[in-house]
């Protein structure tokens, strides 16, 4: 209806227009067409809406500026310019904020001894033109315990341009031997660095899978030994259940799963007793608790062969 109440089409336009539709269908479907004529109708219906529907003024308008601007992000994307574009407008932001007073005059680094002042701005992202206004402290502070080395870090401002930055760092504790590569790491695991450094050269050495863990601990225990300890080249983890001593002179020391220091205890006694780790002998068996084996080197078993050989003749010589 109309805004007076009277129709805005006549009945006998559509009805008219209902006739027309269902003779097409019945001519091109046949008997199927009274199943699909309702789909029809209401498909002509709606496109005669679309089409008598007024376009706002100024849609065109709108659409096209709708368009351009799909198309330039998708460009941008598309071409990877995206981290380009975000970068000038901080540089922009930050120019803004250091000509009104808020460019960093004085930067203080306390706390590091492995890690140089300039790792830590760059981590920071600290440069001649970065603004003190816009950095934002609690990143700049995740982003430092990142590194390895760094445990803890505050950052702090004091407007309008001085930055502070103190950090904790992690000490090395041991070289860790892994797939033939060697890290140094710290005491509680954390790798610190690929070893390069002749400063770490004085570390222990720890081998095998799972030794990153477990080091602390048993280098604790073995530190209770220093008479041992001095002698040790490498300790080797092994089935991430006990430790084997390789020393410095070659003999094997294989410890118990169960008892480490009780073993050690032993061993420290027999090396005092009996001069025990100096002999000509390649492993010390300590596993069992109630006893030690010893394994000779091919020089001292051929001796003690040869010595045997000799005893077992001279008992025949001396019976006949």
């Amino acid at each position: 209806m109309d805004r007076r109440g009277r129709l805005a089409q006549p009945l006998t336009w559509i009805a008219h227009r209902r006739t027309r539709v269902q003779t097409r269908f019945s001519r091109l479907f046949g008997p199927t067409a009274a199943l699909l004529l309702p789909l029809a109708l209401w498909t002509h219906e709606v496109f005669a809406r679309i089409v008598r529907t007024r376009v706002p003024r100024g849609a065109g308008l709108a659409g096209t500026v709708l368009i351009v601007i799909a198309s330039l992000s998708y460009g941008v994307i598309k071409g990877d310019r995206l981290p380009g574009i975000v970068e000038a407008l901080k540089d922009a932001r930050d120019q803004a904020a250091n000509a009104a007073g808020f460019r960093i005059v004085s930067i203080s680094v306390s706390g590091n001894a492995h890690v140089s002042r300039e790792e830590i701005l760059r981590i920071v992202g600290v440069t001649t033109r970065t603004s003190l206004l816009f950095l934002d402290v609690e990143d700049a502070r995740e982003q430092l315990k990142t590194n390895p080395w760094i445990a803890e870090a505050t950052v702090l401002k004091l407007y309008p341009g001085d930055l502070r930055i103190g950090i904790t760092e992690r000490e090395p504790f041991a070289i860790w031997q892994r797939q033939g590569e060697f890290f140094a790491i710290a005491a509680d695991g954390t790798v610190l660095e690929p070893y390069a450094a002749s400063r770490l050269v004085q570390l222990p050495l720890i081998v095998g899978r799972g030794a990153d863990k477990a080091a602390k601990e048993f280098l604790t225990v073995l530190g209770r030994f220093p008479e041992i300890r001095d002698q040790v080249r490498a300790s080797v983890l092994v089935g991430e259940r006990r430790w084997n001593l390789r020393l410095r002179n070659g003999l094997d020391v294989r410890l118990p799963e169960v008892g480490p220091a009780a073993a050690l205890e032993r061993l420290a006694a027999l090396d005092r007793d009996v001069k025990l780790i100096s002999r000509d002998i390649t492993a010390i068996d300590l596993r069992l608790a109630d006893r030690v084996t010893v394994q000779l080197s091919p020089v001292a078993a051929q001796a003690r062969a040869d010595a045997l050989k000799k005893k077992s003749i001279t008992k025949k010589g001396d019976s006949a």
